[in-house]
């Protein structure tokens, strides 16, 4: 035990003392740093030196002008995406149910109060005497439908799923982005009506006073027209139509395949632009050296 604790390579451990040999370990540890050091210096210098010189802030102002410009066309040719909200309100006024008690849906906050009010008064009446009930809608932007046609369909078959229902009921709806109105109704209200004034205020009073962005006059107008009609009564008329001709804002199949086709090569080119030319470039300078 005694040789074994005395022994020169343990002893340290146990009682440190001064030893000529960690000078010498000391000298080790701080020549070996400046060693290495010299050598990465080195080393990076060399690497640094057989690069060429490469004059990259005209092609990196290139690639970002040509990267914004594909961004900014990229934006004016794809398709507006619909904002979750108008999704949302469009099929709350199915799911919500006719209204109780005010005959209007003003979705698309065009309407006054003083409106509502008149057309609540009007209808009120009309329910009361004939027993017939007209609900107006009024919608910005029609997202699941490709006319104001198909929206009130959907809502009538909704509201009043049974034809005994429906028989009497009437459903008025005025798209304003489109600037366009339907009537669909029951067979009691179509016959009511007639389908003379029916199509009369669907081209004259909703789309005209629409195009005029007088929405509150198309909403009126339209109900104290239909309502003339189920009373009997001489038809009151529709505004004056202006020379200039009624044209629907509603892009067709046709025109929104091509106008994709014309996004995806125009982005397709400057992309093929983007990333081409500045190698070209590149290489042709590489090639001079």
């Amino acid at each position: 035990m005694e040789t074994i604790i005395s022994s020169p390579s343990v002893s340290p451990l146990f009682n440190p003392k001064p030893s000529s040999l960690q000078p010498n370990s000391k000298s080790l540890y701080l020549t070996k740093p400046i060693i290495s050091s010299s050598l990465k210096k080195h080393s990076v210098q060399s690497v640094k030196t057989s690069l060429p010189t490469i004059p990259t802030s005209w092609v990196s102002h290139a690639q970002q002008g040509l990267a914004a410009l594909a961004l900014s066309l990229a934006l004016s040719f794809s398709p507006v995406l619909t904002s979750g909200n108008a999704l949302a309100s469009e099929f709350d006024v199915i799911n919500e149910g006719p209204p109780k008690g005010s005959y209007v849906v003003d979705d698309a906050g065009v309407l006054s109060r003083v409106t509502k009010s008149d057309v609540k008064r009007l209808l009120q009446d009309l329910e009361d005497r004939k027993n017939f009930q007209i609900n107006f809608i009024t919608v910005r932007k029609l997202t699941s439908k490709a006319d104001a046609f198909e929206y009130a369909d959907q809502v009538l078959e909704t509201w009043y799923p049974s034809v005994e229902e429906g028989n009497n009921k009437g459903i008025v709806v005025l798209i304003t982005s489109q600037k366009e109105g339907a009537i669909t109704g029951g067979p009691a209200f179509i016959q009511a009506v007639g389908e003379a004034v029916l199509d009369a205020t669907v081209s004259e009073n909703l789309p005209v006073l629409a195009t005029e962005e007088k929405y509150n006059e198309a909403i009126y107008s339209s109900a104290k027209r239909i309502v003339a009609a189920i009373d009997g009564l001489p038809d009151p008329g529709g505004p004056k139509v202006n020379e200039n001709k009624r044209e629907s804002n509603f892009k067709t199949k046709e025109e929104t395949e091509e106008k994709r086709g014309q996004f995806s090569l125009v982005v397709g080119g400057l992309l093929v632009i983007a990333f081409v030319v500045p190698m070209a470039q590149y290489y042709a300078y590489v090639s001079r050296k």
